[in-house]
């Protein structure tokens, strides 16, 4: 856990220079955890930087099956294969424009970002915010996932981000 508060610690001098209540910027950290790796993340940095936590739950939620990277047919499998799929979010955040720096994080499939991720960054208005990606994965690298949420969001400043081990802990 030590190891991980002083990454995490490290991620936020870099991309926020100070921790929230040290600015006048309002920080969000919303991420999607299919399998709890990235909740450690985001709960590790949303208490580092004394950020709001908003956690990106699917109205349907994934089963075991639905994961199923070797499945074809999976759930995970057919809404990746289809660049075009948004799955619904159970709840929606209540007034985005109070935050100018949110942080973004989920697990990487199939080299990107999940397209619920998709969903939620064209669900509301990050106009001027700094958005930073974080990821969690067993081997692959944050790849484009910047490069993805930033067109999605053009008119955001979307930061590289950082990728963190699958393995990562409490």
């Amino acid at each position: 856990m030590k190891k991980l508060l002083s990454v995490l610690m490290m991620v936020c001098a870099i991309f926020t220079n100070a921790k929230a209540e040290e600015t006048n910027d309002k920080v969000l950290v919303a991420y999607f955890s299919a399998t709890g790796n990235t909740k450690v993340v985001a709960e590790k940095l949303a208490t580092a930087i004394n950020a709001d936590l908003f956690e990106i739950v699917p109205e349907q939620p994934y089963t075991s099956e639905d994961l199923n990277w070797q499945n074809d047919k999976s759930r995970s499998s057919v809404e990746m294969g289809d660049k075009s799929s948004r799955p619904k979010i159970a709840s929606k955040i209540n007034d985005i424009s109070q935050y100018n720096i949110v942080f973004v994080g989920s697990p990487i499939w199939w080299g990107r970002e999940p397209s619920i991720m998709d969903t939620f960054i064209e669900s509301y208005d990050f106009a001027d915010k700094t958005v930073i990606p974080f990821v969690t994965s067993g081997s692959s690298d944050i790849g484009d996932y910047g490069k993805n949420l930033q067109a999605l969001a053009p008119d955001a400043k979307v930061l590289t981000g950082k990728r963190f081990s699958s393995s990562v802990t409490a």
